[in-house]
């Protein structure tokens, strides 16, 4: 198992998936938009590496990035529809960060490798990306959703399907963790370790 991580985040730095920091930002606010992002992101990159090495050779070399992005976008909304048949509420309630994920691809570069990689790299570095930028966001929300909302969810209704859920008299909940300013502070804490650690071996 160990072995299989180390070859999944090989050449993978912990900050290469900040390209992504809104999408971070905006969807680790409840651990249940998180898992769904997580999701999202598998979907959308893993599939549109798929489709997209399928139809680079019929694609035209003039307008070939819009047809990459309404192939991506259309990648995307499938997902979307796929969510709103198992839960509507969830979809109206990260459908704006969903829409943010095509985006996230694109930029992400993963698809301007295509003419020199093979399928299994193309597939490889998908995934990597898509799970490494994921997995942060989660990791984010498991921070921020306790300490602001004093909860947690997973994806179900608006709010997602509370599994713990505190009094707010037992503790004071730091609600600052759960805005975007809390999430930019826990940021720069984790770049600043992360820095110092680096800096240290």
């Amino acid at each position: 198992m160990t072995g299989k991580l180390r070859r999944i985040f090989r050449n993978l730095s912990p900050l290469s998936g900040l390209f992504g920091i809104g999408l971070l930002v905006m969807a680790s606010d409840r651990l249940a938009h998180a898992i769904t992002i997580l999701g999202a992101l598998l979907w959308v990159y893993c599939l549109s590496s798929l489709a997209v090495h399928a139809a680079f050779g019929i694609f035209p070399r003039q307008g070939r990035q819009a047809l990459l992005v309404l192939l991506i976008s259309f990648v995307a909304s499938v997902f979307a529809l796929l969510l709103w048949i198992i839960s509507p509420l969830c979809l109206l309630e990260t459908f704006f960060v969903i829409s943010l994920v095509p985006i996230i691809c694109m930029a992400s570069g993963i698809l301007e490798r295509f003419e020199t990689e093979s399928l299994k790299e193309k597939l490889h570095n998908a995934f990597s990306q898509a799970l490494f930028l994921g997995l942060l966001i989660v990791v984010f929300a498991l921070v921020r959703e306790p300490l602001g909302y004093l909860s947690l969810s997973l994806p179900g209704g608006t709010q997602g399907i509370i599994l713990i859920g505190l009094d707010e008299g037992f503790f004071l909940p730091i609600h600052l963790i759960a805005s975007s300013c809390g999430a930019l502070l826990l940021l720069g804490y984790c770049m600043v370790l992360y820095n110092y650690y680096r800096e240290k071996k």
